[in-house]
């Protein structure tokens, strides 16, 4: 019984030696239809990982940009905040001599009776967004710049 099988399972009718042979070749064929699919999944691969490599590359050039404008604007984040501080420290002086002159035009007014003119003062840190005196132009002579 075993021999029928056998028979029945090469997919021939008669000669066995005619089953073998059809049988090579199903068997060449599937081998070289699997070493073209795992040739072309090699090259799949090693595309997959030339484009991994290139676009590693530009992430990183892109990476490196933006961390140089990161620091750029930490940089002049910092020169301006110097810069504000000193705006402050200089406002807060003015106020102070503001302060000072107008106790001086008080004392005054006291001692004259004559009533002048003295302008409040307003407090800068109520309402930071508001500049507190109207916007008045500078007046320069140029022989102020002269050495």
């Amino acid at each position: 019984m075993g021999s029928v099988r056998r028979q029945a399972s090469s997919g021939t009718d008669g000669d066995p030696r005619l089953g073998g042979v059809a049988d090579d070749e199903r068997k060449r064929k599937r081998m070289e239809s699997n070493r073209e699919s795992a040739r072309r999944s090699r090259m799949r691969r090693q595309k997959q990982l030339e484009d991994s490599v290139g676009e590693v590359g530009q992430l990183q050039q892109a990476n490196a940009q933006l961390v140089a404008s990161i620091n750029a604007a930490a940089q002049k984040y910092a020169e301006v905040e110097s810069a504000n501080n000193v705006l402050r420290a200089q406002a807060m002086e003015l106020t102070d001599r503001l302060r000072s002159l107008n106790s001086v035009l008080e004392i005054a007014e006291a001692v004259s009776g004559l009533a002048f003119d003295i302008p409040e003062i307003p407090d800068p840190l109520m309402k930071p967004w508001q500049i507190p005196c109207p916007i008045q132009p500078i007046m320069a002579s140029a022989d102020l710049f002269e050495c």
